[in-house]
């Protein structure tokens, strides 16, 4: 794709010969942004220069056209993952890890093989969990908080080892006090917005999302772009709200931890007591005024979560996008994350999943998985790499957790090397009897223990759930699950993938398509892969 960039020029060729004047041999650069405007444009450069920090800002006028051609290039940001690895029962009993119920990942993977991405470095992209728990899984209903279905089957990648494939279901019926949704739509309008699969996209999102509003539900809208503006307080009115959606467009910087603020602010003064207030923003990831560090936008996200206000957080666009930034700031707000990249996945997440993705029903969920050395000799968690926490923290009520929306499930996966198994003499594992108590021999593989608050708590409780291996309670869904978990190996060349390849994992994803249109989509996806 080529660029055509227009700017008016005139004496301000001085001026940036000044700025360049200043820059020395040993500067070491920080950011150069160009900002737009009608009489002409503005480039400002950040930069370090003997331990000095500086800024020089260069400005342009006058009648005067510029064009260069700039071949394509690509600056998503995706956090490194570290692929979890075997670890020995013996020494290290204890999983322990927050709960994850984010879909971005699969759809936003959906979008790079879809528009022909490079697949060469698509790993840190690739969140497997996210992937699996993009689809809907068998489980039946409980009147407790949650309902568990699990199954345990040769591992297709590995036959020398087992899978354990367990879901967990919030459940959708749970008595949680609402008096109406206080909403506040919080979206990027920032220059880098314009293209069609981002604002264009984002105003056409949240219309289907006001679309569904009770007699009780308010709604808020919060801008950003070089500076924050509010532009709806709490509104009821469908054709009020879509006539200031109607009216956004692109323009300026990137101010987002100004419209973080401002959208937190006034979600605290329509509060609802009893009711369901969340923030909803929409942006590319991509912010360059205020506070820009990951760091830093995690930290305020923290602080902004003690108002006992949610966040749900809506990522758009290809280029630039910062998956990084929108994760990261989904996971330290008592939020959830998804990837939309058509309007079918809008009206999926906004409409049909509307109480997962906005009604909590259980807070700060943490995952603890104990292992019976007497069955189970090594165990690999599949996914949830950067969820993991240290076992002392999942007694603490004051770590945070993962958050779970009405009816909304989380699936967890791991890869078990059997006691006495083939692959556990191979392995070299010594097995450790001398401090095994009675019910090691029970038959159990392991205890998976939940935390949880309700989302006006501060207080956890706690569920058990004992497990054995009693074979598979759905082949289509264990089928499927096994086929997901084969193409992120193979997409991400895994030291773990074993026999996987991307026909095997269509055979098997295939296998457990029933007539479920995304699980066919997600098969269509291996095809583009290039498997039979």
């Amino acid at each position: 794709m080529k660029r055509k960039e227009h700017i008016t020029l005139m004496a301000g060729i001085l001026a940036l010969s000044l700025a360049a004047t200043a820059c020395s041999s040993t500067r070491e650069v920080l950011s150069t942004t160009v900002a737009y405007h009608n009489s002409g444009a503005a480039e400002i450069n950040s930069y370090v220069d003997g331990g000095v920090a500086y800024e020089t800002t260069a400005y342009f006028e006058g009648e005067a056209y510029w064009e260069s051609e700039e071949e394509d290039f690509n600056t998503e940001e995706y956090n490194a993952i570290n692929e979890n690895g075997f670890v020995n029962v013996s020494q290290s009993p204890l999983s322990t890890f927050a709960a994850d119920v984010d879909t971005g990942s699969y759809c936003n993977l959906r979008r790079i093989i879809r528009d022909g991405w490079d697949l060469d470095n698509v790993a840190s992209s690739i969140r497997t969990e996210e992937m699996v728990n993009y689809f809907d899984y068998k489980v039946d209903d409980t009147d407790n908080v949650f309902s568990v279905q699990y199954s345990v089957g040769d591992c297709p990648w590995n036959k020398d080892n087992k899978l354990l494939v367990l879901t967990m279901q919030a459940n959708s019926e749970i008595n949680v006090p609402n008096e109406g949704n206080n909403f506040v739509f919080l979206i990027d309008t920032s220059g880098s917005m314009s293209s069609e699969d981002k604002l264009p996209l984002v105003k056409e999102s949240f219309k289907l999302l006001a679309g569904t509003l009770g007699p009780k539900d308010t709604v808020s809208i919060v801008t950003y772009s070089g500076s924050s503006d509010t532009l709806l307080v709490g509104s009821n009115n469908y054709k009020k709200i879509c006539k200031v959606i109607d009216s956004l467009s692109a323009s300026g910087g990137t101010n987002g931890s100004g419209g973080i603020e401002a959208a937190y602010e006034c979600a605290k003064k329509n509060f609802v007591e009893n009711g369901n207030n969340r923030v909803i923003i929409a942006s590319d990831g991509d912010m360059n005024l205020g506070i820009t560090s990951q760091s830093g936008l995690v930290d305020l996200i923290k602080e902004k979560k003690e108002t006992g206000v949610f966040l749900t957080v809506l990522g758009y666009g290809t280029g630039n996008y910062s998956d990084a930034n929108m994760e990261s700031i989904a996971d330290a707000g008592n939020g959830n994350y998804f990837y939309i990249d058509s309007i079918e996945e809008a009206e999926r997440v906004l409409c049909e999943k509307l109480m997962q993705t906005t009604v909590t029903v259980a807070k700060d969920v943490k995952f603890q998985v104990e292992f019976n050395p007497a069955e189970v000799s090594a165990y690999r968690q599949i996914g949830y790499e950067n969820r993991q926490m240290s076992a002392r923290d999942f007694n603490d009520d004051t770590k945070d957790g993962g958050e779970i929306g009405a009816g909304a499930q989380v699936t967890v996966c791991y890869e078990l090397v059997l006691s006495g198994s083939d692959s556990d003499d191979e392995s070299g594992l010594k097995y450790q009897d001398t401090t095994l108590s009675d019910e090691a021999g029970y038959g159990e593989l392991c205890t998976v223990s939940v935390r949880y608050k309700a989302p006006d708590e501060d207080e956890s409780s706690l569920i058990e759930y004992p497990l054995m291996d009693n074979g598979i309670s759905n082949r289509e869904d264990f089928n499927f699950i096994c086929g997901i978990i084969e193409a992120s190996m193979v997409l991400r060349d895994s030291e773990y993938k074993g026999n996987a390849t991307y026909d095997s994992a269509y055979q098997l994803a295939e296998s457990g398509c029933g007539n479920n249109k995304y699980r066919e989509d997600f098969c269509d996806l291996l095809k583009i892969l290039g498997a039979d």
